[in-house]
């Protein structure tokens, strides 16, 4: 699923937009996959690549060297298909897809420097396409002040947009939800300045 730049611009300025009532920031990021490589492709091509000789030499009359040529190649080629995001994904269960997904949405947080706020204002907005994982992160300050419940009607909107395929009309809709959130808790005062980026980060 992707982005154009004519989408980032919309995002940086429903930022703006939003950021302009509020003395909070709204930083986002948009992750095409949070789990990288892992052992479990290469385990599962490891195993079928073993088993495979026993069956070449139980079943055919084929000379060694040529099952052990079929065995490499068998490796190298599961090995490519099962690394494939969306394959490498599916092959998790879902508990350690949301929980990579965290880990990764807690490393932006710290990254992007969301706690340079003075007020601990910062929030974060964070989707992971192929987890299918969408996560707000709020900063200490925002966190005593409203609940993590308070950000699911944005949560809601986002993940409402990924199905339809318009990811960055999502992400304009809780960016404008959040704003809202944000200026009812944190009003922007004239010494208010921006201090990070408005923009949406891929990664």
């Amino acid at each position: 699923m992707a982005i154009s730049a004519q989408d980032r611009d919309r995002i940086s300025n429903a930022i703006r937009a939003a950021e302009a009532g509020t003395s909070g920031e709204i930083v986002c990021v948009l992750a095409r996959t949070s789990s990288h490589v892992t052992a479990l492709p290469i385990l599962l091509a490891a195993v079928a690549a073993l088993v495979l000789p026993w069956m070449l030499v139980l079943f055919t009359a084929m000379p060694i060297y040529r099952i052990l040529s079929l065995q490499i190649i068998v490796f190298v080629v599961l090995m490519v298909i099962l690394c494939l995001p969306r394959i490498r994904v599916a092959l998790m269960p879902q508990r350690a897809r949301r929980a990579i997904a965290h880990r990764v949405a807690m490393e932006q947080f710290t990254i992007r420097d969301l706690a340079r706020k003075k007020e601990r204002s910062s929030i974060l907005i964070f989707v992971s396409l192929a987890e299918r994982y969408v996560r707000i992160i709020a900063d200490d300050g925002i966190a005593a002040r409203v609940p993590q419940s308070h950000w699911q009607a944005a949560i809601d909107a986002l993940v409402a947009h990924m199905r339809d395929g318009r990811i960055a009309d999502g992400f304009v809709t809780a960016i404008d939800l959040c704003g809202n959130e944000l200026a009812q808790h944190f009003p922007r005062a004239e010494a208010s300045r921006d201090q990070l980026p408005d923009r949406i980060y891929l990664i």
